[in-house]
């Protein structure tokens, strides 16, 4: 496996995976656009097919977010969303990056258990944080 950075020709690939591991994936005009602002976008391939991605950006001077990380299911539990959030922290730690945070929901057991693993810490709850009116818990991982 290899991580690389996004290309555009990725894009259908990573609206496949993004629909298939979210309730309300980001619509494909929202990830070009986050794209073309400057956030990082980095892909996992295997095989010359896409695997899985992350998306991330440095909020504040010394805080990044994490906004998006997905896996295609027939590669969940083989490191590949691991890998990705590492090579991410890596680029946030050469941008003395402090703090990262991100946003999952209460109810994604799953997702709170894979980051907590990874060394992030719930430290709120977001009322209402979701459209269809789900709670988010903000987790962080400090250097």
């Amino acid at each position: 496996m290899i991580i690389r950075e996004f290309k555009r020709p990725d894009i259908k690939r990573v609206l496949e995976i993004e629909t298939a591991a979210f309730e309300d994936p980001y619509p494909p005009s929202i990830l070009i656009d986050i794209y073309n602002l400057g956030a990082g976008f980095l892909v996992a391939q295997q095989d010359n097919m896409v695997v899985g991605y992350i998306i991330f950006w440095i909020r504040y001077e010394d805080e990044g977010h994490i906004i998006s990380l997905a896996v295609d299911k027939r590669y969940r539990r083989k490191k590949v969303g691991s890998e990705l959030v590492d090579y991410a922290i890596n680029i946030f730690a050469k941008c003395h990056v402090r703090d990262i945070k991100l946003e999952v929901r209460v109810g994604n057991k799953d997702a709170r258990k894979f980051y907590r693993e990874l060394g992030f810490e719930e430290k709120e709850f977001l009322e209402n944080y979701y459209e269809d009116g789900e709670d988010a818990v903000i987790m962080k991982k400090s250097f």
